[in-house]
């Protein structure tokens, strides 16, 4: 039995671009990530024109691509300014998402400007403030292939 090659934990890194142009940084403290792609859809119903007594048959297209990104976590003092300003600014931000360890030709990096659209905090009694935040890219991230 042939046993699938895994990615572990760290080798999936969610990164945003500091004030210096090109350079990127871990968001501290966040644990869990999720990376959503989705593919919207507009469907068409199209008659067979031989015998419309059959059944429509139906037809998609993809319309457009849209990549989010969820994150939760502990709420990490290091990573405050670079939230907050983002958050407040209403402005985006160039977010890349790493695949470290991606075979030759699959995709290492996806990157694009993105919004902070959610950023919660929350408290208990005994335990760290956590975080958790939503991130949508505003068009379809820019892809690079891992190179040879």
């Amino acid at each position: 039995m042939a046993v699938a090659t895994t990615q572990a934990f760290h080798e999936l890194v969610l990164e945003v671009e500091t004030a210096t142009p090109g350079t990127y940084a871990k968001l501290c403290g966040l644990i869990d990530v999720t990376v959503s792609r989705t593919a919207n859809l507009d469907t068409n119903e199209i008659p067979d024109c031989t015998d419309e007594s059959l059944p429509l048959s139906v037809r998609r297209e993809v319309r457009s691509l849209e990549v989010t990104v969820s994150a939760t976590g502990v709420w990490a003092r290091e990573s405050w300014g670079t939230m907050s300003d983002w958050f407040y600014s209403g402005d985006t931000k160039n977010v890349r998402i790493t695949n470290v360890g991606a075979a030759t030709g699959d995709i290492e990096f996806e990157t694009g400007a993105a919004f902070l659209t959610s950023l919660s905090n929350a408290r208990a009694k005994g335990q760290k403030v956590t975080a958790s935040l939503e991130i949508m890219f505003d068009g379809t991230p820019t892809t690079t292939d891992q190179a040879a």
